[in-house]
């Protein structure tokens, strides 16, 4: 029975360490033949792919919703709040970005700080997020193309949405056929994809710039009526605009599609970050420059929630100023497409590398140095579902991948920067170099510790020794010493990740009380006190904790860093977790729906496969030695065949 239980709680412990496996980062060592990227991609061209994809049609009309139902004239003050909550998860991916410059983004990031089971659930919920939310905009494209063409009567028959009444389907085929013609763009390359996308996303900006431009000198002439009204600056109050905020929010979950094409950056420890941030801050100063002339052209409760930006103009007089909106909201939705379709297919291209599925999707054609496999794979999902589907209702679990997606990088930050992983793994092929590696290593540490430490060096350290017999005693102290420091340094990353995993547990328990209206005002407090001091006392400790050296040496060094850790990353997963639970029990009810298929995918196929199943795992410091002793042994042997 003794010899039954070790075994079991052996094979648990082996099935653990196989969950949280982390891979390494993807570096000069790493070249996998036929399975390159195109580096061609200019921060310009990254900050047209963030832009494009930020500022969808949302803008278009969530500003009429927000300022009539929560915030009033301050919606501006609530987009400048949520472009400032949205930072704080920019901050945290432009250093990991500009480390770790892979495809995949937070699933790369995730399996190489976190582990590989939560790097596989980022991983399927961003696809469930690209797929839906790239068929939600394809869908919203039509109706707005029917408006700038006069009517619905006007578009060309095959184009007209029409129903299938046995099915109770509504088909529309010209939301596919625009995901069909992003899909052929985008398996064009990656240059061309990127020049036809910041096309449309200047004409984007252009209209946007004339809505702000000719708005605000209507606001002028007739005195910024929207906001001479008595109800003042906040008329919902300051909780109101803080809820416009958090709506809003979901206005800038576009940027992370920068991540999602590091592999093609020129210069990814510069171009990510600029990229990143040149995004945001575009964004989020477009989207308060408009804000600021909507609600001071008319009052906010005369807005249209449907067409609030068209119905400002027609109100003062410029009826003809809707076709400039509309062609604005078709360009936002086209880029927006776009940008929702790219990062698909090199994130099942980053799964496939791993094992994680099928290495299909890893295919890169050698002309265009595109993943077309997957790139078509990805396109031809979503034209179905943009074809036969209404994904409007499932629009929420776009949001939760987003968020998902936003807190891991935040705690990957946390990791990176108090227990970066010390270890790497390696192929088993490797082994007798890596045996041989490590014997030689332990030897010579040995050897050099004896010189270091010679009976000189000792009476220096100690001065009342004067014999040399005296100090030769002394050497197993230094030893000693030598191994409790080591000793310390494990205490330490102990610590350091106990408390990183009691923040976490701090925040879901303080956001869960601060959600659940349905339980007595007094079991929210107390529990909410409870949460609250666990995630302050965890966080003092990591404030008050050294951060591990080893921080400066893991992956590309010399770029971004995210400043104020452990603060700002403790914000950013404060604020995602608080918006994932506040998203509705019936969005959590799908999505987990979605997350048992991927556990399923990844027992029976992920695990199974991945490329980490038969790695061995070495000491960060022998990694170099053990390249050199495979390289000279390969360059011996290739001699010999020569001769």
């Amino acid at each position: 029975m003794q010899n039954k239980g070790e075994v079991l709680f052996s094979n648990c412990s082996k099935a653990f360490k196989s969950l949280v496996r982390r891979k390494q980062v993807d570096s000069v060592h790493v070249r996998r033949e036929g399975h390159q990227l195109a580096r061609k991609l200019t921060a310009l061209d990254l900050t047209a792919i963030g832009v494009g994809t930020t500022i969808g049609a949302g803008v278009y009309v969530l500003v009429g919703t927000v300022a009539r139902e929560h915030t009033g004239p301050a919606l501006t003050v609530s987009f400048l709040i949520a472009g400032l909550a949205a930072a704080l998860s920019a901050f945290c991916y432009a250093e990991l970005a500009s480390r770790c410059p892979s495809a995949g983004s937070a699933y790369h990031y995730a399996y190489i700080c976190i582990g590989e089971s939560v790097a596989w659930l980022i991983g399927w919920s961003l696809i469930l997020e690209y797929t839906i939310g790239g068929s939600a905009i394809a869908r919203g494209i039509s109706p707005n193309l029917a408006l700038f063409f006069g009517g619905e009567d006007k578009l060309p028959a095959f184009l007209v949405r029409h129903a299938i009444p046995q099915l109770g389907v509504v088909v529309d085929p010209c939301a596919a056929v625009l995901v069909l013609m992003v899909t052929a763009l985008l398996c064009a390359g990656i240059k061309e994809s990127s020049l036809v996308q910041t096309i449309v996303t200047t004409l984007n900006v252009c209209a946007m710039l004339f809505i702000i431009i000719a708005g605000g000198y209507l606001a002028c002439k007739t005195g910024w009526a929207g906001y001479e009204l008595r109800d003042g600056f906040f008329p919902f109050s300051v909780n109101g605009m803080l809820a416009g905020s958090a709506i809003v929010f979901f206005s800038y979950i576009g940027f992370d599609a920068v991540t999602g094409a590091a592999e093609e950056a020129k210069r990814p420890l510069r171009d990510l970050p600029v990229g990143i941030g040149m995004t945001l801050t575009l964004c989020c100063i477009l989207y308060m420059l408009v804000s600021v002339v909507i609600v001071g052209l008319v009052p906010y409760f005369s807005l249209n929630p449907d067409t609030p930006i068209s119905s400002a103009f027609s109100a003062n007089g410029m009826q003809w100023a809707a076709y400039i909106v509309t062609a604005g909201a078709v360009t936002a939705l086209c880029a927006s497409l776009m940008g929702s379709l790219l990062p698909q297919p090199r994130l099942l291209m980053a799964m496939a590398r791993d094992g994680l599925v099928p290495s299909f999707f890893s295919d890169i054609n050698t002309s265009t140095q595109v993943p077309v496999k997957s790139t078509v794979t990805a396109g031809m999902l979503a034209a179905v579902l943009a074809l036969f589907m209404d994904v409007s209702e499932l629009s929420g679990m776009v949001s939760v991948g987003t968020l998902l997606a936003f807190t891991v990088v935040a705690i990957s930050i946390l990791i990176l920067r108090y227990a970066p992983p010390d270890e790497v793994p390696l192929p088993s092929s490797l082994q007798q170099f890596i045996d041989s590696v490590r014997k030689q290593l332990d030897d010579d540490s040995k050897a050099i510790e004896r010189k270091e430490y010679n009976d000189d060096d000792i009476v220096e350290q100690s001065p009342h020794l004067s014999e040399p017999g005296e100090a030769s005693i002394q050497f197993p102290l230094i030893e000693k010493q030598f191994t409790a420091d080591k000793k310390c340094q494990r205490k330490r990353r102990k610590i350091a990740v106990w408390n990183i995993a009691l923040f976490c547990i701090g925040v879901l328990i303080l956001t869960s009380a601060a959600s659940a209206d349905y339980l007595p005002s007094l079991v929210r407090f107390s529990v909410g006190a409870v949460g609250a001091a666990i995630l302050l006392c965890s966080l003092i400790v990591l404030a008050c904790l050294k951060q591990d050296e080893a921080r400066h040496s893991f992956g590309h060094t010399g770029g971004f860093l995210c400043p104020f850790v452990p603060f700002l990353p403790a914000a950013c997963i404060l604020i995602n977790v608080y918006l994932l639970i506040s998203l509705g029990v019936g969005t959590w009810i799908r999505v987990s729906v979605w997350l048992i298929i991927g556990i399923s995918v990844y027992v029976f196929y992920g695990w199974r496969h991945s490329s980490l199943r038969t790695a061995v795992y070495v000491p960060m410091e022998y990694l170099d030695h053990i390249y050199c002793a495979s390289s000279s042994h390969h360059v011996q042997t290739l001699n010999l065949g020569s001769h």
